[in-house]
């Protein structure tokens, strides 16, 4: 019961910071596309907070009209007060290494928190996120305001696709229950020769690696081809299924690095350390990608059979 209303309670703080970069943007005229950026952000948020209380195909409709505003290209940044350099080198200066405190407290204190049992592991990460914002405020002397102003630049930075590890996810869930296991299995036959375990290996690996840049999520990849590929040409045919599975599952990661679906991976760092391509993380990740993808290849075969 307790999980449930803290989940509620975290669902609607989340919301609620969409709905005020929802209004901030309604509210700026150089703002090119006002309105529907705040049809976007506003909606979101709605939904988040109201979710759980509200039909499911009112929630379908939400989501697909943020689809279309999106698809339409109908949000754009509104301005922000971005921190002068000079200043933010005397900041940087007068913290130093302490401003690191919060984010290493922020993974420590959820790993704490999620072993005691108290919480889930999805509200730990909340509980541990209050703590380290706590933690900021008490390091940089910041005022108040800082979250709401900053949280807007960063959610306006990213843009819509902040949204899509949830939608990813769900997405992995509808596969799998619409049996898309099963048929890449069949299409997968035509292509790996009979008895070799070799040339199933690397299509398993290769598969993972695909199909999660395509989800964007190496977790919902990872149920669809295991299913489809995985069980019939590989574990019935003798592979051990712990470095079967453990290496599929990074093999997956492979295709993490180079994928912008990835969106918390690959295009939120881009917008933090606002570099000039929002591809540049996957540009340096690629060439380390293919290569561990082909060590995985080698390794599972050698250790799996």
């Amino acid at each position: 019961m307790m999980d449930t209303i803290l989940s509620e309670i975290f669902f609607c703080i989340i919301g609620a910071a969409f709905i005020c970069v929802g209004i901030h943007a309604y509210r700026d005229p150089q703002c090119k596309k006002r309105f529907t950026t705040a049809l976007f952000w506003i909606l979101m948020g709605f939904s988040f907070i109201a979710g759980p209380h509200i039909p499911y195909w009112i929630t379908g409709v939400i989501i697909v009209l943020v689809a279309v505003v999106s698809a339409m290209n109908g949000i754009t940044p509104a301005s922000h007060h971005a921190p002068d350099p000079k200043e933010t080198r005397v900041h940087a200066d007068r913290i130093g290494y302490k401003i690191f405190i919060p984010a290493l407290a922020l993974a420590f204190i959820a790993m704490i928190v999620a072993s005691t049992g108290i919480v889930s592991a999805n509200n730990s990460i909340g509980v541990a996120a209050f703590i380290a914002a706590a933690l900021a405020f008490i390091i940089t002397k910041a005022p108040a305001k800082t979250i709401v102003t900053e949280s807007n630049r960063l959610l306006d930075n990213m843009g819509p696709v902040v949204f899509l590890p949830q939608l990813l996810a769900a997405l992995g869930a509808l596969f799998t229950a619409c049996g898309v296991g099963g048929v890449v299995a069949k299409g997968v036959s035509f292509i790996i020769p009979e008895g070799n375990l070799f040339a199933a290996t690397c299509v398993y690996c290769i598969g993972m690696a695909l199909f999660t840049m395509i989800m964007g999520n190496g977790f919902a990849a990872f149920s669809v081809i295991t299913v489809g590929i995985a069980v019939p040409f590989l574990l019935t045919n003798g592979a051990n299924p712990v470095y079967v599975g453990a290496l599929g599952l990074t093999a997956g990661y492979c295709g993490t690095l180079i994928t912008p679906m990835a969106a918390n991976f690959n295009i939120m760092p881009a917008a933090l350390l606002e570099t000039k391509s929002k591809y540049s993380i996957i540009k340096a990740q690629a060439p380390f990608a293919v290569v561990m993808l082909i060590i995985h290849m080698i390794l599972m075969y050698v250790l799996a059979f």
